[in-house]
C-alpha cells in the first residue's frame, strides 16, 4: 500500500496534476491532502475538483477555514487576504459546504494526519523547531503525523531525544514517533521551486519526499491575469 500524501495545493493546477501524474507512475494506490487545497494561486475550483473527485481522506487547512466562510481576515497578511477575497469569489457554494465539513485532524491507517498542530489543529500555530514538535508529540497517538503549513518539509524524529532535519528518504523504526511535514505541492517555501509531496510506502516503511519541476510560467500567468498582486506569481520562481 502506497500513499500520495500532498499538501498545501494551493490552487496551483499544474503543480497538481503534475505531482498526480508522478504519483500514477510510482505505483501509489492511495491518495489524501492534509489541507490548504485553496488560496494563493489561480485555480482553487479546478483543484478542489480534482481532490473531491479522488474521494479521499482530508483535513481543513486555514486557507480552507477562511474560504469557505465569510469570517473577518484578521491576522492575515494583506496580500494573503487580498487572494483570499478573490478565492471566495471563484468557489461554489457545495465547495465551500465540502471545505467546511473537513476535519481538523484524522487517523487514517495506522496514521495521523493534520494541517498545523495535533495540540490546537484549530488555531494554526507552527511547528518550526524540535520545542514546537516536542507539544506536539504529546498530543500524537500514532508513531507518524504528517503535517503541512509551512509549506517545508522538515521531519522531526523522537526517541531519547528529539531529531530534526531536511530529508529525502526517512526509513521508519520502531519505539519513535515521527512528525513529519510533506512540504506543499503549490507554493514551496524552502527555496526549492519545484512542487513536493510524499509518498508513504506503508508496507516497507519508508517515507520518500518527492521534487517535481511543473509549468510554473502557465501558473505565473494565470495569477497576473486573475488581477493578483505580482509578489505571489513571482515568489513562486524562488520558492520563497
Amino acid at each position: 500500500m502506497k500513499y500520495a500524501i500532498l499538501g498545501d495545493i494551493h490552487a496551483n493546477l499544474e503543480a497538481l496534476e503534475t505531482v498526480l501524474e508522478d504519483a500514477e507512475k510510482q505505483k501509489c494506490t492511495h491518495y489524501l491532502s492534509i489541507g490548504d487545497v485553496i488560496g494563493y494561486n489561480a485555480n482553487p475550483r479546478e483543484c478542489l475538483e480534482k481532490v473531491q473527485a479522488m474521494n479521499c481522506p482530508v483535513v481543513m487547512g486555514n486557507h480552507d477555514f477562511y474560504g469557505s466562510r465569510e469570517d473577518d481576515l484578521i491576522g492575515f497578511h494583506p496580500m494573503a487576504a487580498e487572494v483570499m477575497n478573490w478565492t471566495r469569489n471563484q468557489i461554489s457554494d457545495e465547495q465551500k459546504e465540502w471545505l467546511r465539513a473537513l476535519p481538523y485532524s484524522r487517523r487514517v491507517e495506522t496514521f495521523t494526519i493534520v494541517h498545523s498542530t495535533l495540540d490546537n489543529p484549530n488555531k494554526w500555530g507552527y511547528v518550526l523547531d524540535r520545542y514546537d514538535a516536542e507539544a506536539n508529540f504529546n498530543y500524537q497517538t500514532t508513531s507518524v503525523c504528517f503535517y503541512g503549513h509551512t509549506h517545508i518539509p522538515i521531519a522531526f524524529e523522537k526517541g531519547d531525544e528529539i531529531r530534526s532535519g531536511l530529508y529525502s528518504k526517512i526509513k521508519i523504526k520502531t519505539g519513535r514517533k515521527y512528525f513529519i511535514n510533506v512540504g506543499s505541492v503549490g507554493q514551496p517555501r524552502d527555496g526549492d521551486p519545484r512542487a513536493a509531496y510524499v509518498i508513504f510506502d506503508m508496507l516497507n516503511n519508508i517515507i520518500e519526499l518527492r521534487r517535481l519541476d511543473y509549468d510554473l510560467k502557465v501558473t505565473q500567468q494565470k495569477i497576473l491575469d486573475a488581477g493578483m498582486p505580482n509578489k505571489i506569481a513571482a515568489r513562486l520562481a524562488n520558492g520563497r
